[in-house]
């Protein structure tokens, strides 16, 4: 049985303020929670049904029932077990960039789903750590551990000043632009850093400065009114062309 006051503690981790300050994020879901147990990260706490017990009888685990769940899940369709688990800061060392073949950088990315799916795509691309502006979105906000399906674990996120990094970095910074050089007919070298825009107003003014080379992937419709690609969904291009 689940107490009225861990009820509070994780509803209160909803907001980034008391998430920092009591260094746990919630996770959720049969799969999500596999990958947590095969990862590093530390769990705190579980919460979970007869029905997951059953097939992890090996597990420690507070017995709760489907309304219980339904009291402290943050989705809509609550997936049999919950976890208050540890967060892990990660500090991004720069002195590293010349053992790393890509990195990838976000500036000013706001939504939550876009995040957890990008940090999904470096996991599938083998890109080892992404690193964040401090402006963008909590990479332990529940929306993006959940869009990110399990990778955040497999994938270091770290939130540092962009502008700083940047300026003393070693290798070319490419940034998605529309109005950059066709992707497809650019040569891309082996070892790069790339940058991508906010969903809505894109590079920030200060990060265009010290980008090296746009880049862009071209429209083909024959209306070409279609503003922009969504950020994940070019993410995904891209990346996939810097491994070709």
């Amino acid at each position: 049985m689940i107490s009225k006051q861990q009820i509070k503690f994780i509803n209160s981790l909803k907001r980034n303020k008391n998430r920092i300050e009591s260094n746990c994020f919630i996770a959720e879901g049969v799969n999500i929670i596999e990958d947590l147990f095969k990862s590093d990260f530390v769990i705190h706490s579980l919460f979970a049904t007869k029905e997951w017990l059953f097939k992890n009888p090996d597990k420690k685990c507070t017995i709760i029932t489907d309304n219980e769940l339904k009291k402290i899940s943050y989705l809509k369709s609550p997936n049999q077990v919950l976890a208050i688990v540890q967060r892990q800061d990660y500090v991004f060392d720069a002195l590293k960039i010349k053992e790393l073949d890509k990195i990838i950088l976000l500036d000013n990315i706001s939504d939550p789903g876009n995040l957890g799916t990008i940090i999904r795509l470096c996991d599938w691309f083998g890109i080892e750590q992404l690193v964040c502006s401090n402006e963008t979105v909590d990479c332990f906000n529940s929306k993006v551990v959940q869009a990110s399906m399990g990778s955040l674990t497999r994938v270091a996120v770290s939130y540092l000043d962009l502008k700083k990094y940047l300026q003393n970095a070693s290798v070319p910074i490419f940034v998605a632009d529309m109005d950059g050089l066709n992707v497809y007919k650019t040569k891309l070298p082996d070892s790069a850093v790339l940058v991508l825009g906010n969903e809505a107003n894109g590079i920030s003014d200060d990060i265009k400065q010290l980008v090296t080379t746009k880049i862009t992937i071209p429209r083909y419709g024959a209306f070409q009114q279609t503003e922009s690609l969504n950020v994940a969904t070019a993410s995904a291009i891209l990346l996939s062309e810097f491994r070709r």
